[in-house]
């Protein structure tokens, strides 16, 4: 997929389920001017103060199956028993103009855009401890205790994906200080297009 005519940077972020991305993520689009965030899609429920082509493209999973036929998506995965795709031609048009662009991607999402894209930026946001993750995800609401546990189990794997196959980790013990950190590994790196290896 990466070739001479994406000049752009990419730029993912994961972070399991009680890490605070949501809040990180709108801090980020007002902080970074220069950086454009891609909506992904998904065939979950919208949740109590979401908006539809602001947080996600909320379509049907019949609708979802008829994307993948078409080849619709540069990647998609199935996360807690929903879809969630990146659409290829958002990103690839905001590539060829040689701008930065922000994924907001489970861990398997972020391996498989690192997969077509090897000069890609994967950041992990983590909490400070997994008992705290644990009280966050405990804290909404419409959640059954089936689904914290297995969001609970997932946070575990996506943990070790984040320490293992990831450039960057921040760990969130304070809004402030991470949202600066991203900022600044984002500024710092995305000048760069054309390399394959990472090192920070």
């Amino acid at each position: 997929m990466q070739n001479s005519k994406f000049k752009g940077k990419i730029f993912v972020i994961s972070a399991p389920s009680g890490t605070g991305k949501t809040t990180i993520l709108k801090e980020l689009k007002k902080e970074i001017s220069d950086i454009e965030p891609i909506i992904t899609y998904t065939t979950r429920k919208q949740r109590p103060g979401e908006k539809n082509k602001i947080d996600y493209y909320f379509i049907s999973q019949k609708t979802f199956l008829k994307k993948i036929k078409e080849n619709k998506f540069l990647e998609w995965a199935k996360v807690y028993d929903n879809y969630y795709g990146t659409p290829k031609d958002k990103v690839e048009k905001v590539l060829k103009k040689g701008k930065k662009i922000l994924l907001t991607l489970d861990t398997q999402g972020g391996r498989n855009i690192k997969k077509l894209f090897p000069s890609a930026i994967l950041i992990g946001i983590l909490p400070p401890s997994f008992k705290e993750q644990e009280r966050r995800i405990r804290e909404r609401k419409g959640i059954s205790e089936e689904e914290i546990k297995k969001r609970l189990k997932e946070a575990k794997q996506e943990r070790k994906i984040i320490f293992t196959k990831y450039d960057v980790r921040v760990v969130n013990k304070n809004l402030e200080s991470t949202i600066k950190k991203i900022k600044n590994i984002i500024e710092k790196y995305g000048k760069y297009s054309n390399y394959s290896i990472w090192k920070i």
